[in-house]
């Protein structure tokens, strides 16, 4: 049996409409001039909260019954998936709870207080998502995964719908990897629509839980996890996004922080989008030639977030 549906990111996408931003497509001619394609950026860091992750949170929360919405909702997260969340409990009326990390961006911790959360902040990496489920057990929170529940999944996966829509000529869609619930969602969108289209990942190389889980057969955690790109950084996959990668995914690439830095560069400088190193991940694959394309080839990157502290711009510039 499927984990995950072309039927259940149909479903998410009429739940969640009018709530979420469609978010545009932009045309980047001279980033793709730099790897020979024509390139377009699905910019989701234009997305509410600033990050893709509020469709996948908001589409979890507003299946919740009343009784768990009175319970309250905890979560584990770098930053998006804590600020998504956070959002779309306050929407709903429930509390919420997030584990972040110990040294997380300033700029994640200060907006998801601001959507109202509960921030619990500890030592990075797998112990994260026990603290959650311990909270969870004590204080009846319902927990929902960054990227291993179907119902956010499903969310992310919108965009997906959206890329064909907006894009229907695209030859290859390329999307950054954290946990990899994004990559999941569009790509079971993508290859049910038009099981033409190539779909990638792309990994920092100091967080490749995807690729090695991949390679492996199986999840295979990488505690702890070291890039730049903190909204990757998950210390494992777990099994839906494995699944999905195994069966819809044309291959998951790997980047080295100092390419996703140049990226990031060419964004703000050539497109005119601060993206976070996450979000740019993609656009540093298809930048340092790792993307197996044909010169001119129609191409999608996801662009998947944009909430960088300030601070740290000129650092990683």
């Amino acid at each position: 049996m499927p984990m995950l549906t072309y039927q259940d990111i149909v479903d998410a996408r009429e739940r969640i409409a009018g709530h979420v931003h469609r978010t545009p497509m932009l045309s980047a001619s001279r980033v793709g001039a730099m790897a020979g394609v024509s390139l377009r950026l699905k910019a989701e860091l234009l997305q509410k909260t600033g990050s893709f992750k509020v469709r996948g949170a908001l589409n979890a929360i507003r299946q919740l019954s009343d009784a768990e919405r009175a319970r309250g909702v905890i979560g584990v997260s770098a930053g998006n998936h804590a600020q998504a969340l956070a959002w779309a409990a306050r929407a709903a009326g429930a509390k919420c709870t997030v584990v972040m990390p110990e040294g997380a961006s300033q700029t994640k911790l200060d907006a998801t207080r601001g959507y109202g959360a509960e921030v619990i902040q500890h030592a990075w990496g797998s112990a994260m998502f026990d603290r959650a489920r311990e909270l969870a057990d004590e204080r009846g929170y319902v927990f929902i995964h960054p990227f291993d529940d179907p119902r956010v999944v499903a969310g992310a996966g919108t965009t997906g719908l959206e890329i064909l829509e907006d894009a229907p000529d695209v030859e290859a869609v390329v999307v950054p990897v954290g946990g990899g619930g994004l990559l999941s969602g569009i790509a079971v969108a993508v290859k049910h629509r038009n099981p033409a289209v190539r779909v990638y990942g792309v990994e920092p190389e100091g967080a490749q839980a995807l690729r090695r889980s991949l390679d492996a057969g199986r999840v295979t955690p990488i505690d702890p996890p070291q890039t730049i790109a903190d909204g990757l950084a998950a210390p494992m996959t777990t099994e839906l996004p494995l699944w999905a990668a195994q069966h819809y995914v044309d291959d998951v690439l790997v980047v080295s922080d100092a390419e996703i830095a140049r990226a990031m560069g060419a964004l703000l400088s050539s497109a005119k989008l601060l993206a976070e190193p996450a979000g740019a991940a993609g656009v540093a694959a298809l930048v340092a030639g790792k993307l197996p394309v044909a010169p001119g080839a129609r191409v999608v990157c996801v662009a998947s977030g944009g909430n960088v502290d300030l601070a740290r711009i000129k650092e990683l510039l």
